[in-house]
């Protein structure tokens, strides 16, 4: 089975909770969404391979050691998680960027995929699935489908807030996925929103309702 971390970092900690309150506006609520993401990046990426190698310094030559090529691609669930895509590119500006277009439809809840662009180089690269909430699972279940049918294989997802019943579905459906979220919420409500939540991350975002 896959393996949960929860990366509770007082700072990120302290900013999600501000990101919660309903008075946030979407301004505030974009950069806190930004500056979480990327301390969340940060550890997502903590396992990335290094090389050794040397450096001229102005004063001698120095052993240091970098990034051994690995290649990250970031792939957003549209349209919430925009939000955490660029501060992953601040860190890694070579990554590549894919889209996946989800909506949940309002009757059966099930996810229905409207768009579709990934990098062609898939299996080359540790992939970063980005969504800020994990409600059911069912999108984002199936944002994993359409990534491995394209090549993909090294994939990590990153949220804000997820509940239990969502990780259960992605870890059935994808046990070799591991997931990195800043809180683990209490449950899913009749219209399956996290409780408490934030409310619609997209709304939220662009100013929407």
């Amino acid at each position: 089975m896959s393996k949960v971390v929860v990366i509770d970092h007082p700072l990120i900690q302290h900013k999600l909770s501000i990101i919660r309150s309903e008075e946030t506006g979407s301004k505030d609520f974009r950069d806190l969404v930004r500056e979480v993401a990327l301390l969340m990046a940060y550890e997502i990426t903590r396992d990335l391979p290094l090389e050794e190698v040397e450096v001229k310094t102005p004063v001698a030559l120095a052993k240091c050691r970098k990034l051994a090529g690995e290649k990250i691609g970031v792939i957003p669930i549209l349209r919430a998680g925009l939000g955490m895509v660029e501060p992953i590119l601040e860190l890694y500006p070579t990554a590549r960027v894919g889209h996946v277009g989800l909506y949940r439809d309002p009757e059966t809840l099930k996810p229905v995929e409207y768009y579709c662009k990934l990098p062609s180089d898939l299996a080359e690269r540790d992939l970063i699935v980005v969504d800020p909430m994990i409600a059911t699972g069912g999108s984002l279940v199936a944002a994993i489908d359409l990534v491995k049918r394209k090549g993909g294989r090294r994939i990590k997802v990153l949220s804000l807030i997820a509940v239990p019943e969502g990780i259960k579905a992605v870890q059935e459906a994808h046990p070799d996925v591991d997931i990195f979220t800043a809180a683990i919420d209490d449950y899913l409500n009749d219209h399956a929103y996290i409780v408490p939540g934030l409310g619609d991350a997209g709304d939220r975002l662009f100013g929407t309702k």
